[in-house]
């Protein structure tokens, strides 16, 4: 049977917050991660990409997961980098692991496990959310131990420097890419993993390529707002570099229209940042083009909701009604998955229906978010 590389999981990588503590030494990281594909070799990629300094990572161990932050000891492995148990990741750059045999089945649980022995920069990290997600950080060296101590352990949504986790599997099997922003780094991939485990054919992984606050054509240049990412042009290139990915959605663009309020409200939020429909809508052209050209399929989601969040106003429903117009009715993607109407108030559609808002009138409620992956067609999670 051939066999290819495929990335079973994966997370975008961005800013983490500028904050004083931005250094940690001696701290141990614990990912679990569930696996929708089966695999005979694994391999991961170790991401300093919005570091300012190279990072150090002593030890990464993997073994099958049982549930939070427990493992299967007997099943604990080191993985290498280039022969040797230590990385030194340069700012700006990520690194492959070497492969080693692992095998495991669809459903399986596994988790990845990083001693940051040395002082090391925390800079390099996103922030996602889900029923699925969330890892673990412990004072010292945990890496192999069956359960993190809950004396010098805590829960985390930061993922930092792990980015993508490949899988040597059969042919056929493939990837889609889930890309976007806070929405899209709430439940909704988490739940179309779990829809997909249930329903599909064992040949599809679902990735998530998400950071939150993040922009089309902008980005913030200062450490007020620098955690809310790079812009498109310089996130989105990079990271549907998926192996074995052969679909994208896109469900991006609502902090375009949302965030700008006037130098005279807020110093970093210019009038100036506001695009027109045609800018937007150019930007998504943008993602069209670029994906495509790495042959992938392309499918649009639509803008949610935004009546109530703070920055509503008439001419932002009107901006996101006219980019959703043209994401309905455009041939130059494969599709649209309308994630607009499946959330939105029938009676009032600027608003989310009943039960579907989280209560910022910005993100969807885990309801909304099982409902979102529910529309994404079947056939998308077959090979």
């Amino acid at each position: 049977m051939k066999e290819k590389w495929v990335t079973a999981w994966g997370n975008a990588i961005s800013i983490t917050e500028r904050r004083p503590e931005n250094y940690t030494k001696n701290l141990t990281l614990r990912y679990p991660v569930l696996m929708l594909l089966d695999g005979e070799a694994i391999r991961i990629t170790l991401d300093n990409f919005c570091g300012t300094e190279p990072v150090t990572i002593s030890e990464v161990w993997i073994a099958k997961a049982e549930g939070d932050s427990r493992i299967d000891p007997d099943t604990s492995v080191p993985l290498t980098f280039s022969g040797s148990a230590s990385v030194t990741i340069p700012a700006g750059e990520r690194i492959k692991s070497d492969p080693i045999q692992f095998s495991f089945q669809k459903g399986t649980h596994i988790a990845v496990s990083l001693w940051l022995k040395e002082f090391t920069e925390m800079r390099s990290s996103v922030r996602i959310s889900g029923p699925l997600s969330g890892g673990f950080f412990a004072l010292g060296n945990q890496t192999t131990l069956a359960q993190l101590d809950a004396n010098t352990s805590k829960k985390t949504n930061l993922y930092y420097f792990l980015s993508d986790i490949e899988v040597l599997t059969g042919e056929q099997k493939r990837a889609i890419i889930c890309y976007g922003d806070s929405i899209t780094a709430g439940a909704w991939p988490d739940e179309l993993m779990r829809r997909t485990l249930k329903i599909g054919d064992g040949t599809t992984a679902i990735v998530r390529k998400a950071v939150c606050g993040t922009r089309i054509l902008r980005q913030y240049d200062n450490i007020t707002y620098d955690s809310y990412g790079l812009k498109g042009e310089t996130r989105f290139p990079r990271e549907i570099e998926v192996s074995g990915a052969d679909t994208v959605i896109i469900q991006h663009g609502i902090n375009d229209i949302i965030h700008p309020v006037g130098t005279d409200i807020n110093p970093f939020r210019p009038w100036s940042d506001l695009p027109t429909a045609e800018e937007l809508i150019d930007g998504l052209r943008m993602y069209i083009q670029i994906a495509k050209s790495k042959g992938l399929r392309v499918y649009l989601g639509t803008l949610l909701p935004i009546f109530g969040w703070r920055t509503y106003a008439e001419f932002r429903e009107a901006l996101r009604n006219e980019v959703n117009t043209w994401i309905r009715s455009t041939d130059e993607a494969d599709g649209c998955i309308d994630f607009d109407q499946a959330v939105c108030d029938p009676n009032h559609p600027a608003a989310f229906r009943e039960g579907f808002d989280s209560g910022d009138h910005l993100h969807p409620s885990p309801l909304a978010y099982q409902k979102m992956a529910g529309i994404i067609p079947e056939a998308l999670l077959h090979a």
